[in-house]
């Protein structure tokens, strides 16, 4: 799975900064600016968006503030925190999944396209819905072994207190 997200995020950021690129050049040093090039940009720019927060999913690695875990002193107590986060992060997402989906069937319905190229716009409109699923799957993946990884500590807080 990494191997994926490492080859798809490079591919997708090297297309929208060369395509950006050939439009600075072309828009500036030769005075030509290239119809339609803004459209294609937003296709590869969504999936770049979208599939870079699920990756920041799959390694838990979106930014946080983890403040209380400064205040706590046992390994438990930082555990239970963040279960509690793991839950509303998946009440979130779960919520803004569904919403997405709504969005989608409405984009499915509609069935536009970009106004110069007639590029259908469903290829941009469902990043949404596909990068949602995926980082309420990878939430809830972390929420089980968080709970799990608690249900393997030890019962008494002494012998962490102790070090």
């Amino acid at each position: 799975m990494e191997r994926f997200f490492r080859y798809v995020l490079t591919i997708l950021i090297s297309t929208v900064a060369l395509l950006e690129f050939y439009q600075v050049i072309m828009r500036y040093i030769f005075e030509l600016p290239v119809m339609g090039l803004d459209e294609i940009l937003v296709y590869p720019t969504l999936w770049l968006y979208f599939l870079g927060s699920v990756n920041a999913s799959r390694e838990d690695t979106q930014i946080k503030a983890n403040v209380l875990e400064i205040f706590l002193k046992t390994d438990r107590a930082k555990l239970m925190v963040r279960i509690i986060a793991d839950i509303m992060a998946l009440i979130v997402s779960s919520w803004l999944t569904w919403w997405a989906w709504d969005y989608l069937k409405y984009a499915l319905r509609v069935k536009k396209e970009s106004p110069t190229l007639y590029i259908p716009t469903i290829y941009a409109e469902c990043a949404f819905f596909a990068g949602l699923v995926l980082m309420t799957g990878f939430t809830a993946w972390y929420l089980v072994k968080n709970i799990k990884q608690l249900g393997q500590l030890p019962k008494t807080e002494l012998e962490t207190q102790g070090a």
